[in-house]
C-alpha cells in the first residue's frame, strides 16, 4: 500500500487490512473509510469490503475503493483458509463465544483415531446449517434477531465445498485446525457438527482467517499501520 495516491483511490485500489479482534467488518471500512477521505479531503468515497469476518475471529478482510468496488463480487466468491480452535465437550447457542455454553457432553470415548477417522465427513461437498446467530435473512429478518428473542426458526442446510480440513494440533480438549473452504461455508457450524459427529459437543473458540484467492494476511495492514501510513 505503499502507492496510496488521491487518484489510485479514486480510480480503484484493493486494500488488504488483519482485522482485530472484537471488530466488525463494517467498522474497518468505516474507519479507513474516514482516514482516507480526511487524508484527501474528499466530501464522498466509495469503498466496500469483500467478505464479512465475525467480530470475535481476526485476519484478512480485503477492502476495494472506487472503481475497484466492481470486483468484489469475484472475489468474494474465492476459496478462503481459516485456522483456528475447536473447543470439544460443551456447545453454545451461537456455536461460539459470542453465547455462553449451554450443554456439556462426555468426552472419555473420543480418541485421536476417532478424531483422524471422523475428519474425512467433512470433506468435500457436504451439506451444512448456518447457525442462527448469523446475519443470514429469512423473511425480512436476520436470523440473530430471531436468536436474540428465543424464537425458533427453520434454517434449511445448503450446500458448501470444504478443500480441506485438518486437525494441526491435538491439546484436547481444545483442537487447533485448518480449513479451506468456499464461499459460504461458516467455521462455527464446522464447529458444532463436528463435535455432532464425535458423539460429543463442540463449539469456535478462536477463528482467523489467512487468505482469501491469491491475497494472504501476511501482506495486510493493521488499522495502527494504516494510520501511520496515511498520516506520513
Amino acid at each position: 500500500m505503499d502507492n496510496l495516491t488521491l487518484d489510485g483511490i479514486k480510480e480503484g485500489q484493493v486494500l488488504l487490512f488483519d482485522k482485530p479482534l472484537h471488530w466488525t467488518s463494517f467498522q474497518v471500512v468505516n474507519k479507513v473509510r474516514w482516514l482516507i477521505k480526511q487524508k484527501f479531503d474528499l466530501k464522498k468515497l466509495k469503498v466496500g469490503h469483500a467478505g464479512t469476518l465475525d467480530p470475535l475471529a481476526t485476519g484478512l478482510v480485503i477492502l476495494c475503493t472506487g472503481k475497484a468496488t466492481k470486483t468484489i463480487e469475484s472475489l468474494m466468491g474465492q476459496t478462503k483458509i481459516y485456522t483456528g480452535e475447536f473447543t470439544v465437550g460443551a456447545t453454545t447457542p451461537s456455536y461460539d463465544m459470542e453465547t455462553e455454553v449451554d450443554k456439556t457432553f462426555e468426552t472419555s470415548h473420543i480418541t485421536t483415531e476417532l478424531i483422524q477417522n471422523t475428519l474425512p465427513q467433512f470433506r468435500g461437498e457436504i451439506m451444512q446449517r448456518p447457525p442462527i446467530f448469523s446475519a443470514l435473512k429469512k423473511e425480512g429478518k436476520r436470523l440473530y434477531e430471531y436468536a436474540r428473542k428465543g424464537e425458533s426458526v427453520d434454517i434449511p442446510k445448503r450446500q458448501v465445498n470444504i478443500d480441506s480440513f485438518d486437525i494441526t494440533q491435538n491439546n484436547f480438549p481444545k483442537l487447533n485446525f485448518k480449513v479451506q473452504c468456499s464461499k459460504g461455508t461458516y467455521i462455527r457450524s464446522l464447529a458444532y457438527d463436528f463435535g455432532e459427529a464425535l458423539n460429543s459437543g463442540a463449539y469456535l473458540s478462536e477463528l482467523r482467517r489467512t487468505q482469501i484467492g491469491d491475497y494472504n494476511v501476511k501482506e495486510a495492514l493493521s488499522i495502527e499501520d494504516f494510520e501511520k501510513l496515511i498520516e506520513d
